[in-house]
């Protein structure tokens, strides 16, 4: 266990509990252990994807050309499938970064929009990677309490 409460896992696994909970506020570390556990998984699929495909290269060169093996395809489907499992405690768990800026849920799509465009969209994808490493507004918001240190309540029981 660390000192904030919970293993690295428990941190990992939290956006999935909150699914699709667009309310309230989430920490920097909910937010980036949940990127670090999605890009381990894409990493898994995307190894399972390249093994299919180095297999298919060494195949006995003949007149026909080598396919893509069904361990490929297997990993390109896993792959498809966790992507779109993954889609909404994503956005949900960015939504709530957002709120814990104090800022609304809905400059995820601007800035989403703003990735598309040439050459800006570049400069607003470093904006956005900065925003979600900043600390959060400290006390409560408007989107809630302070999920770092929530106020005590001991002081009045």
């Amino acid at each position: 266990m660390d000192n904030e409460g919970g293993t690295s896992m428990e941190w990992m696994l939290m956006p999935l509990r909150r699914y699709a909970e667009f309310s309230g506020r989430s920490r920097r570390k909910e937010f980036w252990m949940f990127a670090l556990g999605v890009m381990l998984v894409y990493m898994a699929c995307g190894l399972l994807m390249l093994g299919g495909g180095l297999a298919s290269s060494f195949q006995t060169a003949g007149t026909v050309p080598p396919a893509f093996t069904p361990v490929f395809w297997l990993g390109a489907g896993l792959l498809g499938i966790v992507a779109l499992g993954l889609l909404v405690p994503s956005v949900a768990v960015t939504v709530r970064r957002l709120h814990d800026r104090d800022m609304s849920g809905w400059w995820y799509p601007g800035f989403v929009l703003i990735g598309l465009i040439p050459y800006v969209g570049f400069l607003g994808n470093i904006a956005f990677l900065v925003l979600m490493c900043l600390p959060g507004t400290p006390g409560p918001n408007r989107f809630g309490t302070d999920p770092k240190n929530p106020p005590s309540y001991e002081a009045f029981a």
